[in-house]
């Protein structure tokens, strides 16, 4: 089940989305991949993003931040 967040005011939420949301762009910061990568992990089911734009995603910046966990364990073994 997913976790119900409420925010008090219109500025709480601004502040949740610019500190836990990020765009392709970031993501691919983050991620250190090519936009193609991040496509395939897109596609495979592996990351999800939380809204899909004509010429951009969003995603969660946990779930981003994640994925770059279990990519840097794999490199480890």
């Amino acid at each position: 089940m997913a976790e119900e967040i409420t925010f008090k005011s219109r500025d709480e939420l601004t502040a949740y989305i610019v500190n836990e949301v990020v765009n392709t762009t970031e993501a691919l910061e983050i991620l250190g991949c090519s936009r193609q990568n991040l496509n395939d992990l897109v596609k495979r089911g592996v990351l999800k993003p939380i809204k899909e734009l004509p010429r951009d995603r969003l995603f969660y910046k946990a779930d981003v931040l994640k994925r770059k966990e279990q990519a840097e364990q794999r490199k480890k073994q």
